[in-house]
């Protein structure tokens, strides 16, 4: 080998390591995400069999909708303990105004009430949120205290439209949502346009790096990160179009997800977040309207309640009066185990869809293996402090 192929092998690995090290973190959940999935499926080779593999998708989108809107709620250094119990009351609305009030206002009109039904959970999930930014933002109270008020709130809340009983949400309609697949051609259509889509952003994104006189990561490393993408778009679909294809509630999530990162990344609001999160002090006096801003994100997290809380009525076809319960939970823990800091000022949507995914998993493989309720907690509550010690030590090296 002579020294010029040397020399190209060292460069490569040396961009390689720089790479991995800038995004550690990130590598270091889709490593763990990888590891539980070859774990359970040794124990069960079924674990990973289309069936299950599409039912667990489906299965983390409801934690997956609340943590999307954690993320900017911890990153701006706040949480929100409501966000199960507002869920669960958005989903018993929904159920009361399917099975009580449309049907006899509207009866024979299954598309237009369970419309109206949508837009009143989503009307809900907001105008909750509205009530609560407000409090937190202007009037200074901390978050956990008015989020923990709420949660009680809402519990009772719960309970007083249920008056102690299951309400029936399982019109056809409104199962579309959440029950619903979509044909195989659709799915791969889907496909090509992400993939297409993952290319076009790899190859403009340089152009204008290059514009603006940024450094360039070698072109080989970004079309081996972009080919990554593509091939897990192309597996996920051949897995689930093995089953009944995609789901419509997965579509949905997906769109979610793409809207909340380019709000995170790429608005004035999800920049004003994350320096937020980062020092509220320099962000006052850099000119940030820091009030505003927290306000805006407890509104949008009350809508994507209301999103889940929809979901949830849809995907239970029940309005219950354990609704919701625990929800607030998974989903703070799906962003601190995907890389959200709890200091503030760190954190990205897809890391926190991961970590979702992840518990879901994790949840999914212990059901399976039969292991005792109990034990499962014990589980996830290691994995919650393991993944809070590795954002600390991350740090501390920053």
């Amino acid at each position: 080998m002579n020294t010029d192929s040397k020399g190209s092998i060292k460069n490569v690995i040396s961009s390689l390591a720089r790479q991995f090290r800038a995004n550690m973190q990130t590598y270091a959940i889709t490593l763990a995400l990888i590891g539980i999935w070859a774990f359970f499926t040794l124990m069960r080779p079924n674990y990973i069999a289309p069936r299950n593999f599409s039912n667990l998708f489906r299965q983390m989108a409801i934690t997956s909708f609340l943590a999307a809107g954690m993320v900017l709620v911890i990153v701006t250094g706040n949480i929100d303990l409501s966000v199960g119990k507002l869920a669960g009351f958005v989903s018993v609305v929904v159920a009361k105004l399917q099975d009580d009030v449309w049907t006899q206002i509207l009866p024979d009109q299954p598309i237009l009430t369970t419309t109206i039904s949508v837009l009143a959970g989503l009307a809900t999930g907001a105008l909750i949120g509205v009530l609560q930014g407000y409090i937190i933002a202007y009037w200074r109270i901390p978050s956990f205290i008015v989020t923990l008020a709420a949660m009680w709130m809402l519990d009772g809340a719960i309970l007083l439209v249920t008056e102690g009983k299951t309400i029936a949400a399982d019109q056809p309609a409104l199962a579309v949502i959440a029950q619903a697949y979509l044909p195989d051609y659709v799915g791969w259509i889907i496909a090509a346009l992400v993939v297409a889509l993952l290319f076009f952003r790899m190859f403009s994104g340089r152009r204008k790096k290059r514009r603006y006189g940024f450094d360039l990561a070698p072109v080989y490393l970004d079309l081996l990160k972009t080919v990554l993408f593509a091939g897990l778009v192309v597996g996920y679909i051949l897995m689930v179009n093995e089953y009944n294809g995609i789901q419509v509630l997965v579509l949905l999530l997906a769109i979610a997800v793409v809207v909340m990162t380019y709000v995170s990344n790429n608005t004035r609001f999800g920049r004003y977040a994350y320096a937020i999160g980062g020092n509220r002090e320099a962000a006052r006096l850099s000119g940030v309207n820091t009030g505003k801003n927290i306000f805006g994100v407890f509104v949008l997290m009350g809508f994507l309640c209301g999103v889940a809380g929809v979901a949830m009525a849809s995907y239970v076809g029940y309005g219950t009066i354990a609704a919701g319960a625990g929800y607030e939970l998974d989903a703070i823990a799906s962003c601190i185990v995907g890389g959200t800091s709890t200091l503030g000022g760190v954190g990205t949507i897809f890391g926190a869809i991961t970590g979702s995914l992840i518990i879901t998993s994790l949840g999914t493989g212990l059901q399976i293996l039969n292991v005792q309720a109990a034990w499962q907690k014990l589980v996830k509550g290691i994995v919650l402090i393991l993944a809070v010690l590795v954002d600390v030590s991350f740090k501390k090296r920053r």
